[in-house]
């Protein structure tokens, strides 16, 4: 796998990883709880490792990266074996860090940097996912401390409610705002408000990074 990620195309293993997780969400209407939070345990831990090798050129992320990897799994075990609900919300704090960690590794390596390449272009697509993801998890955390902070999400386990966190997020982040789920707290507010601030901007920085790439290159 090492041999196959390369500078040239690693923004395509990465992004690919993320959207195998992400699909992955849309299982929830088919599994059962409990196989369902081993299949997303599994398909997570496959993403952490993708994004790892992916962003092994940046050696000053790696072992950081590893190190909540290895937290992570080591809480999952726990769970299984003693129940511990507090397990959990530090299970999603360890992937908040993770996440937002591959997404500064990888606009080091996209954005405003070199020329314009077939995989920075999917680096950003990368970038955009890696947004996403990050408030989804964010609205998980915020669902474990305050189980009645959105409307339209019950109180269920993360797994159970990791399909419904991602499509609101997206939702958000593209400003689309179809109405299903609504932050019902003050904490909740801030978190959607700042994540569709976050995507406007995004969109603008993208652009420009593209464009002073092109200017560079001409």
């Amino acid at each position: 796998m090492t041999r196959r990620i390369h500078q040239e195309n690693n923004c395509f293993y990465l992004t690919g990883a993320l959207v195998l997780l992400l699909l992955s969400s849309s299982l929830e209407q088919v599994l059962p709880s409990g196989p369902l939070e081993i299949t997303l345990q599994l398909v997570t831990l496959l993403t952490f490792a993708t994004c790892i090798y992916s962003l092994r050129f940046e050696p000053g992320w790696s072992r950081f990266l590893w190190l909540l990897v290895g937290l992570w799994v080591v809480l999952a075990v726990l769970k299984r074996w003693l129940h511990v609900q507090l397990f959990d919300l530090l299970g999603l704090v360890f992937m908040l860090m993770f996440f937002i960690g591959t997404f500064k590794a990888t606009v080091h390596q996209v954005l405003f940097t070199g020329r314009i390449t077939g995989n920075k272009v999917i680096g950003s697509l990368a970038l955009f996912l890696l947004l996403g993801l990050i408030w989804a998890i964010l609205y998980l955390l915020i669902l474990e401390l305050s189980p009645a902070a959105f409307n339209g999400i019950e109180a269920k386990a993360w797994p159970d409610n990791f399909n419904r966190a991602v499509y609101f997020s997206f939702v958000t982040l593209t400003t689309l705002g179809f109405g299903e789920i609504t932050p019902a707290h003050a904490f909740a507010q801030t978190a959607v408000y700042l994540e569709a601030i976050a995507g406007t901007f995004y969109l603008a920085v993208v652009v420009a990074s593209l464009v002073g790439a092109k200017q560079s290159e001409g």
